[in-house]
């Protein structure tokens, strides 16, 4: 049996201003209809002996990750839930360890949930050739057949039957283009295939520490609703990824070639590479429009985009933020957002639409004491109930209808309706139609953050201003 084990550890700040510390890019839909997340998690749709997927997250995502599984109907899985990134290593091992106890001889695919493969058919081939080599004690790596002379990647060189002869950190121009005349060379993709027992062994031979640690954790594991909560312990495991925990070190290491049209969008120029471009060159998505203007990169999220007379560039706009860069410089983002994050700018680490198990809610307006939000509450879902010291709310009701508790009243509010909660006052927002209820919520008083939040019961099993 083949066990998908979903990575979703990553904050890709290279592709900010639409990925950010809380809404990672794996959580959005780049390239079509569904996430990178649920293509990860469809990819192996149609072939036989595969179980339902682990995805190994940081708690933060949870309630994301389990509602766009519940999407594609791959609910229920196990999410397993760590209490801090210890790189893939150590996740890889947490899957290793849950599977152990039903299926000791089963397969571990690990796949990073935010790789594109616009050829899934042949990949899900490259995996049942692994499969062979997994079953006969071999550790498996994919290397993609490298398209170009790529800076931007490790290499794994390959030798006769796939041994793996070595791995080769990120090359320069010079030694990327000598790898690919060589034909010898792969770029290390991150994908691999193992068995459970094997993986196990070579992992308590080469870094038992991380054995050890990942061991305690899973022995204080519990589950949480939709959840497994790894124990608290993992925060101290040590940080290793795959490659330099295993597979530079191990003799049993594999490689198969995959030519799937993969991408790990690691950067904004993988999604011009990735686009459908119109005549001129340019990837566009949203209301753009443009004047003499080349092989850009041009997404409006809320506003017109016009662009005229540019050439290479990338342009994002969102609602609170608009990135503008040269294509061939996109690779920097990553240190626009350290600085950023430095500055302690929240656009960093959080967009205007803020995500919640219950739905969502976006600031349309704020100011010295008093906040506008919009909020949409899922049909049968329903916020905890809670109190605020600094502030009072008033709810105006745009669409659905709206169930509320205010101390020891509970009414119902249809569209155009409107209620006041003081503050300090008990309540609970629930929506029991079948439609998403939209609302308007004013906010006033001395204190508008998000922590000034008291629960006093929770569907969700949440702490803090979760």
């Amino acid at each position: 049996m083949i066990h998908p084990v979903i990575l979703s550890g990553g904050s890709g700040s290279r592709l900010w201003p639409l990925s950010r510390e809380h809404h990672p890019k794996q959580l959005l839909a780049l390239l079509g209809e569904r996430t990178l997340l649920q293509d990860t998690a469809l990819r192996l749709n149609g072939m036989a002996d595969v179980a339902s997927p682990i995805v190994v997250c940081n708690a933060q995502y949870r309630f994301l990750i389990a509602e766009q599984m519940r999407t594609i109907d791959k609910m229920p899985c196990t999410i397993l839930l760590e209490p801090a990134g210890r790189n893939t290593a150590p996740a890889l091992t947490m899957a290793a360890l849950r599977v152990a106890r039903d299926d000791p001889d089963g397969l571990l695919l690990a796949m990073p949930a935010d790789h594109a493969m616009r050829d899934p058919a042949s990949f899900r081939a490259a995996v049942q050739r692994a499969a062979v080599y997994a079953a006969h004690g071999r550790l498996v790596t994919f290397g993609i057949v490298p398209t170009h002379a790529e800076t931007g990647y490790g290499y794994i060189r390959s030798g006769g039957n796939g041994e793996v002869v070595e791995f080769v950190e990120k090359p320069d121009q010079t030694r990327a283009a000598a790898f690919c005349a060589s034909g010898d060379y792969l770029w290390n993709s991150g994908l691999f295939l193992v068995h459970v027992r094997l993986w196990l062994e070579e992992l308590g031979r080469l870094r038992p520490d991380i054995l050890a640690a990942c061991e305690d954790a899973m022995a204080h594991a519990h589950s949480d609703g939709d959840f497994v909560r790894i124990g608290a312990s993992f925060a101290e495991t040590p940080s290793e990824s795959i490659d330099y925990a295993v597979m530079e070190h191990t003799d049993r290491a594999t490689v198969v070639p995959l030519d799937a049209g993969w991408s790990d969008i690691g950067a904004w120029p993988a999604l011009w590479e990735l686009g459908d471009r119109d005549g001129d060159g340019n990837v566009i998505r949203g209301e753009v429009f443009t004047v003499n203007a080349r092989d850009n990169l041009l997404m409006a999220e809320h506003r017109l985009v016009g662009a005229v007379g540019v050439s290479d560039i990338v342009v994002i706009e969102t609602k609170d933020a608009v990135l503008v860069a040269d294509r061939r410089q996109a690779q920097d983002v990553k240190q626009l957002v350290a600085k950023l994050k430095g500055l302690g700018r929240s656009e960093c680490a959080t967009s205007s639409r803020v995500w919640r198990p219950w739905g969502c809610y976006e600031t349309m307006d704020i100011g010295p004491r008093f906040q506008v939000k919009r909020i949409m509450v899922k049909p049968k879902a329903a916020l905890s109930m809670q109190m605020h010291y600094h502030r009072a709310e008033h709810w105006i009701v745009v669409a659905g209808t709206a169930r509320v508790t205010r101390g020891d009243e509970e009414f119902v509010l249809s569209e155009n309706q409107s209620t006041y909660i003081p503050l300090g006052t008990r309540h609970r927002l629930e929506n029991p139609g079948l439609v998403p209820l939209e609302m308007i919520e004013v906010q006033s008083g001395a204190y508008l953050g998000e922590d000034d939040i008291t629960r006093f019961e929770d569907l969700y099993n949440r702490s803090g201003h979760e």
